[in-house]
């Protein structure tokens, strides 16, 4: 793993909030979620909005901008919420090891590349596996545990 971050600038804060708060009053946009997790050194709890990404019956959370604060905070959490305010639901969660990660991040890439482009490694929904490995240790991938 490393410690690749992508910052969002202005904009795109001032985008993600709008949406975030979209989610969490229940709307999603092209699959988005309300997710919350606990600070690692407040205890406060965060939001941002996520995709879910669904493959084999199994819930995925990707971290297109890399290490970022979420997935820091839902590694030593070992749990998030997801869903509106009214419904929000504890899942735990468990990180993918990076030999697992190249076919989800190309399913993950196939559905959400015109969001996440510039984001996530580089990588395209045309990336070869080799890329796909290459790129894997510095994008955070998480199982939710249903």
């Amino acid at each position: 793993m490393t410690n690749t971050y992508d910052r969002p600038n202005a904009v795109a804060r001032a985008v993600n909030a709008v949406i975030r708060w979209l989610a969490e009053s229940g709307v999603s946009i092209a699959g988005t979620r309300a997710l919350r997790v606990r600070g690692r050194t407040t205890g406060a709890m965060r939001s941002v909005v996520v995709n879910v990404l669904r493959v084999d019956g199994v819930d995925y959370l990707v971290s297109p901008r890399g290490n970022t604060q979420w997935a820091r905070n839902a590694r030593v959490a070992g749990q998030i919420e997801l869903g509106p305010r009214w419904r929000r639901t504890p899942v735990p969660l468990t990180e993918v090891p990076d030999e697992v990660k190249p076919a989800l991040l190309k399913r993950y890439l196939e559905r959400w590349y015109w969001e996440v482009k510039g984001h996530i490694g580089g990588l395209t929904p045309q990336s070869d596996p080799a890329e796909l490995r290459s790129a894997a240790p510095g994008i955070p991938v998480f199982a939710l545990a249903r």
